[in-house]
């Protein structure tokens, strides 16, 4: 069937305006107008974005699974000690899927690929709230538990994803001035919230001394998904290995999908340890934690979302009022502060 319609044409570096660039791919790009048509189609070739999509839009069907099974198989509606997992186990549904859609259609147009990515942070931002309300609700050493951190983790979390967001999608404009600063901004976007919420689990692995420390079985699952957590850090900082030979990694091997493979593998063992955790200090957490409520859980993940999507809404609103004024024409697209020839990601 495929071999009956004509696939998107590709093209190298050099055919491509400077803000569709990848740090050392060289060859692979789509059209930088594209249809949404030819972006679907350009999921059944091979580009250099094929396997970002397919990466992230498998595994989206997989957590959809795991959430599924547990809204089938747990009393979700009566018993809220379930529902920071469903909030978790959504987050990690919704985040890779804004991925995959980003990296889609991020080739329309230059203005479609910010709003793109803008949705994929805010999808990040809420995947890391999503890991803190089951830190709070199921991670916290006992010797934390009702502490006054334990009464603001979540509050702070929140205002993290305000944060997280605002500054991954500034990111891309102040990447206009100076690419580095830029790349800067939005590392330090996704580290802030990581670095906070896995504060509880940090001191429950590596500082924690005598009782209250919660060292059970689950610690070895933790050990694994901060590993892996790192080393997703890690490739999506140095752009490794296509770096080392910029051409050699267009298609298959380069960082990003890297990043995206190992970051679905932590998340996988993330879960299993956050699944472990509630089964096995379940009877303890209910009777010394502090209580799961709406506030605390959906209700808290609402926030987040409607936060997020208001700053991605003031975000997208310039470039969007400058398309409806007609400014996409190529004299004033490149006046744009954030349509001028930058590298993103």
């Amino acid at each position: 069937m495929l071999s009956l319609i004509k696939l998107p044409r590709v093209f190298t570096i050099h055919q491509v305006p400077k803000v569709f660039h990848e740090d050392s791919i060289i060859s692979g790009y789509r059209h930088p107008r594209s249809s949404a048509t030819d972006c679907i189609l350009s999921l059944f070739q091979l580009t250099n974005e094929t396997l970002n999509i397919w990466t992230h839009f498998l595994p989206t069907w997989y957590f959809s699974w795991k959430l599924l099974t547990v809204v089938l198989t747990r009393d979700v509606w009566s018993d809220s000690f379930t529902w920071p997992l469903l909030v978790f186990l959504m987050s990690c549904c919704v985040y890779p899927l804004a991925s995959s859609c980003a990296h889609t259609f991020s080739t329309m147009s230059t203005r479609a690929r910010h709003i793109c990515f803008f949705f994929d942070y805010g999808a990040l931002s809420l995947y890391s709230l999503g890991s803190a309300i089951t830190y709070s609700a199921y991670v916290i050493p006992d010797k934390w538990v009702n502490s006054s951190f334990h009464q603001y983790y979540i509050p702070i979390a929140v205002v993290n994803t305000v944060i997280c967001t605002a500054l991954a999608c500034y990111s891309r404009f102040s990447e206009c001035k100076s690419p580095k600063f830029g790349k800067f901004f939005r590392i330090l976007a996704f580290a802030l919230p990581y670095l906070f919420d896995n504060i509880p689990l940090f001191y429950r692995l590596f500082l924690c001394v005598g009782e209250g420390c919660t060292d059970n079985d689950t610690n070895a699952l933790h050990h694994t998904h901060i590993a892996l957590a790192f080393l997703t850090a890690f490739l999506f900082a140095t752009h490794l290995p296509e770096r080392l030979a910029p051409g050699s990694f267009d298609y298959i091997g380069h960082s990003h999908q890297l990043f995206h493979v190992f970051g679905i593998i932590g998340t996988h063992f993330q879960m299993e340890a956050i699944e472990q955790d509630m089964v096995t200090r379940r009877p303890w957490l209910l009777t010394y934690s502090l209580p799961i409520t709406f506030t605390n859980t959906l209700g808290a993940a609402l926030l987040s979302v409607t936060l997020s999507l208001g700053i991605i809404f003031l975000f997208s609103l310039p470039l969007v009022w400058s398309a409806t004024r007609g400014e996409h024409t190529e004299k004033k697209t490149q006046s744009h502060p954030i349509a001028k020839g930058c590298q993103y990601h």
